[in-house]
């Protein structure tokens, strides 16, 4: 039978968590057979402090509540609850069961079990639940070779685990609120048809959207899906073009819509236009320095033409360095891609990967 350590409810009145931890080791010293798993939690105590390893035992009678002294191969699982803080998260805690089994570590690896039903807001799926369950025994978790203490290996890769879990359903809450505010402003018109535009300061003016920001006719604008990092929101528009005058009128366009004119970097674009003989192109870093000739180079090294494609940035409050400039290209690839810019030599690779990825306007 397993042998849980600690329970809040039967731990010993005169001694808090982390004395009883230090008596729990020193006993557990006492036999050679459970050395290293005595080391193994004193180290962890050390590393992540006095509270957070939680002794657990099913019952005050349980035989590791006494010392040690017998061979280890007829004792149940030691078990301990670890409590974490996400490494870029502090504010967010998990818990994690650690099973050590009585063959531990000649010829067993532990075994890690997520605790927390909850990580911040988002309740955990079965997935990662079960992900780490397999720590030991999948290949992409911990590689465990025999006579190896692996328990501080096992916990931060949990850690890595669930701290991009976690990341990853922030940045999919963030993208949706971004585009939930985006249908809701285009759902609501800030220009009454019939009203007359009055020259007026009052803030009232600031919503409209001015008569001469309507998107030509035969403009078209796809709009890919919003690549997210750090809470900062990448999203590329396209666009074919046949005059360079058209540029001024889409750019007013999109910036007459409050969702876009907010961002950070609203229209970060680049463009090309063969008139006749002659190639007009041009590019706008709109406040991010560099990221406008960046897209035109794109543009060039893929050789298209009567294009503009337009990048919006919706900064996170984290400044990714590089990383930015990557994100802006991708987005304006992305979209490039969904409006069939881009040569597609294989139409079903092209087709498969242009599916869901965006959407006209």
């Amino acid at each position: 039978m397993d042998t849980e350590i600690s329970d809040q409810n039967t731990q010993s009145t005169d001694s808090d968590p982390a004395t009883e931890l230090r008596d729990f080791v020193a006993k557990l010293m006492q036999s050679s057979d459970l050395e290293s798993v005595a080391s193994e939690i004193d180290v962890l105590q050390s590393i992540y402090g006095d509270h957070a390893i939680h002794l657990r035992r099913s019952s005050p009678g349980s035989p590791r509540s006494g010392i040690p002294n017998h061979s280890s191969s007829t004792l149940g699982a030691i078990r301990y609850e670890v409590s974490l803080n996400l490494p870029s998260h502090e504010d967010i805690s998990i818990r994690i069961l650690v099973s050590i089994p009585p063959t531990y570590p000649a010829s067993s690896p532990p075994q890690l079990q997520l605790l927390s039903r909850y990580i911040g807001a988002f309740g955990v799926d079965s997935s990662l639940f079960g992900s780490i369950l397999r720590t030991f025994i999948s290949v992409s978790g911990v590689e465990w070779t025999p006579e190896s203490v692996c328990v501080f290996d096992g916990l931060q890769n949990v850690l890595e685990r669930c701290e991009a879990w976690y990341e990853d359903k922030l940045n999919k809450e963030t993208a949706g609120e971004l585009l939930r505010e985006d249908a809701h402003t285009r759902n609501h018109t800030l220009v009454e048809p019939d009203e007359p535009f009055e020259s007026s300061s009052t803030t009232d003016e600031k919503d409209r959207v001015p008569l001469d920001t309507a998107l030509p006719a035969n403009i078209k604008i796809v709009e890919a899906e919003p690549i997210v990092d750090r809470k900062s929101v990448f999203i590329g528009r396209a666009c074919r073009i046949s005059d360079p005058s058209q540029v001024p009128l889409v750019l007013n366009h999109l910036m007459s819509e409050r969702h876009i004119s907010r961002a950070a970097h609203p229209i970060i674009n680049a463009w090309r236009c063969q008139v006749g003989s002659v190639l007009h192109q041009d590019n706008d870093d709109d406040g991010e320095t560099a990221a406008g000739s960046r897209l035109a180079h794109l543009l060039s090294i893929l050789e298209i033409n009567n294009v503009l494609v337009v990048v919006t940035r919706w900064f996170g409050g984290i400044h990714l360095g590089p990383d930015r400039f990557k994100h802006i290209n991708h987005a304006a690839r992305n979209a490039l891609e969904l409006g069939g810019f881009l040569d597609q030599t294989d139409e079903s690779r092209g087709s498969g990967r242009n599916a869901g990825k965006g959407r006209k306007r």
